[in-house]
């Protein structure tokens, strides 16, 4: 007897963790948000809410890889809201922080003190809805990023507490000395990049019931411009499924993302309003397991045992 049921669909909107807070199931990530131009930044704003992206990404390290300055994508988002104040209230705002140029990381109080104050400067606001520690500082104790994490969570400056590139171990020992459950973990993953499947991160989040947030889900643009042979293999059975639904390969891949149980949250970096939009696409795919294991075994480049 052979089953065929398809995987579930994509959920349009999902909880943040046990933060109590309601996200889109697509992110916009703000790393080469950039420039002058308010009006354009505006509409790439727009366009991601038009999609129905209400988790936007960003973090204080986003600006010097664009030749800006640091904390510079943050403040141009500040700029944005303060022109229509009414956008804050339509988006759940995150941003992350702990790198520091030459350093290269610290979690320390004192720094993670500085660093949330300065991002609630540039952009704005009084409290953002997520932080996250970008990176993790080997050289700080868990219990003191935990207690700098809740102190500033009590004090209403943050919403909920995330981490972004956590081994499996160093998440446990965070949330071991929090009394705040943690709401995110933020892995590279795309059919390119499977780690975070064979580590145990996303059983782990599953366990902790924890959202996971994607970033390079288009594995750094070899996805939509694929030259290995192993990218165009991975992007041939994306458009497979693609052309079956009349969408883009991309949003075949944030879909495939989005299809395992743990419902990741792809990080949607273009910053070209119609390919924000188009990446809403991903809901109209439903995925097969037989399609979804395709995918998975073209990147393994070898067969399931």
């Amino acid at each position: 007897m052979t089953i065929t049921a398809s995987l579930p669909t994509p959920p349009v909107s999902r909880p943040l963790g046990q933060s109590g807070i309601t996200v889109s199931g697509l992110s916009w990530g703000m790393w080469r948000f950039k420039g002058d131009d308010l009006a354009a930044a505006r509409a790439l704003v727009d366009a991601a809410l038009d999609a129905g992206i209400t988790l936007f990404d960003t973090a204080d390290i986003y600006g010097p890889d664009n030749g800006e300055a640091f904390g510079a994508s943050e403040a141009l988002l500040g700029r944005v809201f303060a022109a229509d104040k009414s956008l804050r209230s339509k988006v759940v705002l995150a941003t992350k922080g702990g790198i520091v140029i030459g350093t290269p990381y610290d979690s320390s109080a004192d720094y993670l003190n500085f660093a949330i104050d300065a991002s609630l400067t540039r952009l704005g606001v009084d409290r953002v809805d997520l932080w996250q520690i970008h990176r993790p500082d080997i050289l700080t104790h868990p219990q003191e990023m935990a207690r700098t994490l809740e102190d500033a969570h009590k004090a209403g400056k943050i919403g909920a507490i995330g981490v972004s590139n956590f081994t499996v171990a160093q998440i446990d020992a965070l949330a071991h000395f929090l009394t705040v459950p943690l709401a995110t973990t933020q892995p590279e993953f795309s059919p390119l990049t499977l780690n975070p499947l064979v580590s145990g991160e996303f059983d782990q989040a599953m366990r902790m019931d924890m959202a996971i947030m994607a970033w390079s889900p288009l594995g750094g643009g070899k996805i939509a411009n694929p030259l290995a042979e192993r990218d165009r293999a991975v992007a041939n059975a994306l458009k497979k499924v693609a052309d079956q639904y009349g969408v883009s390969v991309t949003a075949a891949a944030f879909s495939w993302i989005m299809a395992h149980p743990a419902h990741p949250i792809p990080i949607v970096g273009s910053q070209t309003p119609a390919r924000i939009r188009e990446a809403a696409d991903a809901y109209k795919v439903t995925w097969t397991r037989a399609d979804w294991y395709a995918v998975l075994t073209a990147s393994r480049e070898e067969p399931l045992p």
